[in-house]
């Protein structure tokens, strides 16, 4: 059983940054992809980045160039940084990790960018 524990969210204007990390309580090394989701009120979660344990990372189109996640091996995290932030990326972020065709979540934290 993976746990997840999510932490760094917050309120922050429009063009602030805010950093968000994950503490995983298995090597990151073992587990084939880590993410961030999001979930915005009224909508359903969506994906905003993943990283694989070999180091490929992908984006949604929405925050490519603003946002870079990272895993840190020796501290077992997975970071997410978010610049140049925007209202519409307001939400609950959750950190996911899947292994064998499980998936696992942490609790969420909120993030709320104001204009």
């Amino acid at each position: 059983q993976v746990q997840l524990v999510e932490s760094g969210g917050g309120l922050v204007q429009a063009g602030g940054s805010l950093r968000l990390s994950c503490a995983v309580s298995e090597s990151t090394f073992s587990i084939p992809m880590m993410g961030w989701y999001r979930q915005a009120p009224g909508k359903q979660r969506e994906l905003v980045a993943t990283i694989t344990n070999g180091g490929w990372r992908d984006y949604a189109e929405s925050v490519k160039g603003r946002f870079t996640i990272s895993t840190d091996n020796a501290k077992n995290t997975v970071s997410l940084q978010m610049n140049s932030l925007k209202p519409e990326d307001t939400g609950v972020y959750y950190c996911g990790a899947k292994r064998l065709s499980v998936d696992y979540w942490g609790q969420g934290t909120q993030v709320t960018v104001s204009s």
